[in-house]
């Protein structure tokens, strides 16, 4: 029996202000390419996600890939953020960040094309076997 596919492409739209709007604008292209696919990960899954996010003129500068890459990840997990009562959360896509074992992130001016919209793609970790057989001696 073959092994499910695990891997989709998604387009993520332009940063926007306050971040969990965006996180939101994730949250909701991640949860339809997933669905359009029929992907779903399970806790046990050992993911790697590549990144590219496209910013404008002096965003490009200012914008931290580490912060950028907290927002998809946090995303992902359905955490969108807000502060106090406000703080709200989504079903997650994947179920924890931990089982992502490889980031590849990059920032770059958006080519014409893009219309500001980056991409994410997240794909089974090529060695998540490993990882997973070792994770299950230990238990």
């Amino acid at each position: 029996m073959s092994k499910p596919k695990l891997s989709v492409r998604f387009r993520i739209p332009p940063y926007v202000s306050p971040r969990a709007t965006w996180r939101r604008q994730i949250h909701e292209a991640a949860e339809r390419a997933m669905r359009d696919a029929a992907i779903e990960y399970d806790p046990g899954d050992v993911l790697e996600l590549d990144v590219r996010i496209y910013l404008r003129g002096r965003a490009l500068e200012i914008h931290d890939v580490d912060n950028r890459l907290k927002d998809v990840m946090d995303s992902l997990q359905g955490h969108v953020g807000g502060a106090g009562k406000k703080r709200s959360s989504l079903p997650a896509l994947i179920p924890n960040d931990r089982q992502v074992f490889r980031v590849v992130i990059e920032k770059e001016s958006p080519p014409k094309q893009s219309r500001g919209f980056g991409h994410v793609t997240i794909s089974s970790h090529a060695a998540g076997r490993r990882h997973r057989k070792r994770g299950a001696a230990a238990n």
